[in-house]
């Protein structure tokens, strides 16, 4: 039985996802069409993102710098391939203090261009290299079909811009992104599996080389791609003249990469993790790991339970993201309940006979109900709370990866890719490109995902044109 306001997942899948970003308040609709407004509990979940990821990026030797918004129309004419991919979500600056401009400017739907021609005048010789920046920004792509955190007009993100002097570096920077970066803090503080790969010609960034992604499977067997990192090649230095003088004297062109993970991630853990009762967060990121509700009918219980629980909570801070909810104008059930539907995971009670008892109710919210409930002696509560904390995100993550595990098949002929990709990941043969590509996506709504890292020795048949290859793909309808 789901919670009062939110559908079933078995129902409709789609209004559950939206009912649960309404229900546990983590952003409503703008009066502007598309853009959303993120609500507290949203944004201290993508502060938590922002800070891991930011760590991350740091660790590995990146400054973070800010790039304008708004971009030259000419410098995204520049690449031709990169204003073709983005041509149809431009957002454009016509008009600015009551005139026309003399040259229309983008609102930046990603940032290659400009920081492109700022990286040509800060990079001059092969002692500059490599350069390695990254920035927190808010992009704009005008969205047809928006849909809160997965696909909004305005979205919050990082991207990272390096130059490096040759395409061995800028390749060993892509991958080190993806995998140590991206894959590591989505499994291990997400608690998501990812699949680690390449993306297809036809799928790559516009006018990038080649394109890795981490991808995630929801829980309706869907694709949601959740972070990408593209190595650049020379492209993007040929067409903003990033040169640097090499230890001969001569002049060469730099090799670049861009990658990028957004406010999409949010998307990610609704769909990966939540119930029928609302959202449900991995310890590690909820915004509050742990909240205490004291219970209580008279004045005398009161005092005794809020010194109880006065002494309990001394030395969280700093040890637990917490919160005491002493309202004591709502029933201990609607708070219960509250706390539920926002994802806290785990709930500590205290009543009276708790007070007598030296005991206390602690339920975890990834087991709803009974299953989830002890009661636990208030003597080692602290350890107790941290042990728990780490056995649910683990848990998150061991139940993630058993259900993507569940809904993983293989296929040996077309017809089974149809039939199987309805259910979820569909790993298969295939030697095709982007004619073979277009013809899946048009019949099965399925795409390539990845080409994965971890590839077989063995040839095997392709699924659409027979033909002989070592190469495996993993189809899977996305987000």
């Amino acid at each position: 039985m789901a919670k009062d306001g939110i559908t079933t997942r078995a129902k409709d899948y789609s209004q559950w996802y939206l009912d649960i970003v309404d229900k546990a308040e983590l952003s409503e609709w703008s009066p502007v069409r598309g853009c959303m407004v993120i609500k507290p509990h949203g944004y201290a979940l993508w502060e938590l993102i922002q800070q891991g990821l930011d760590q991350r990026i740091k660790d590995t030797g990146h400054q973070n710098a800010y790039f304008p918004l708004f971009i030259p129309q000419s410098f995204l004419l520049r690449e031709a391939e990169h204003v073709e991919g983005f041509a149809p979500e431009v957002a454009l600056v016509t008009h600015a203090g009551g005139e026309l401009l003399a040259e229309p400017l983008v609102v930046r739907p990603t940032s290659e261009t400009i920081i492109g021609v700022t990286f040509a005048k800060w990079v001059h010789s092969w002692r500059d290299l490599p350069l390695l920046i990254n920035q927190w920004a808010n992009v704009v792509r005008w969205e047809l079909r928006p849909r809160p955190f997965l696909r909004s007009v305005e979205f919050l993100w990082q991207e990272g811009h390096t130059v490096h002097v040759d395409e061995a570096d800028a390749e060993r920077e892509t991958l080190m992104i993806l995998k140590d970066v991206y894959a590591d803090f989505v499994e291990k503080v997400m608690a998501l599996p990812v699949l680690r790969g390449r993306k297809t010609e036809s799928e790559k960034f516009p006018g990038a080389l080649r394109t890795y992604s981490i991808e995630a499977m929801m829980q309706d067997g869907k694709a949601l791609q959740a972070g990408t990192s593209h190595n650049l090649g020379q492209n993007f230095a040929r067409s903003f003249d990033i040169m640097y003088t090499a230890p001969d004297n001569q002049q060469v062109y730099g090799w670049t990469t861009s990658w990028g993970a957004s406010t999409r991630l949010i998307g990610a853990l609704i769909m990966a993790h939540s119930d029928d009762d609302g959202l449900v967060l991995p310890p590690l990121l909820a915004p509050i790991q742990v909240v205490v509700v004291p219970i209580y009918k008279t004045d005398s219980e009161r005092a005794d339970v809020l010194a109880a629980v006065e002494r309990l909570t001394t030395g969280w801070k700093g040890r637990f993201r917490f919160k005491v909810d002493d309202r004591s104008n709502l029933t201990p059930g609607f708070r219960f309940s509250e706390w539920e539907v926002k994802g806290v995971p785990i709930r500590v009670e205290v009543g009276p006979k708790d007070v007598q008892k030296g005991t206390v109710a602690v339920a975890r919210r990834d087991q709803p109900g009974k299953e989830g409930k002890r009661f636990i002696p208030q003597e080692g509560l602290n350890d107790h709370l941290e042990g728990l904390l780490l056995e649910i995100q683990q848990a998150l993550y061991d139940r993630a990866l058993r259900f993507r595990d569940e809904h993983t098949f293989t296929a040996t002929t077309y017809d089974e890719l149809k039939a199987l990709v309805e259910q979820g990941f569909v790993r298969c043969y295939f030697a095709g490109g982007d004619e073979e590509e277009a013809r899946i996506k048009e019949e099965t709504k399925a795409t390539v995902r990845v080409i994965p890292f971890d590839q077989p020795e063995a040839e095997g048949r392709c699924i659409v044109t027979g033909q002989s290859t070592t190469r495996q793909v993993v189809f899977a309808k996305s987000y």
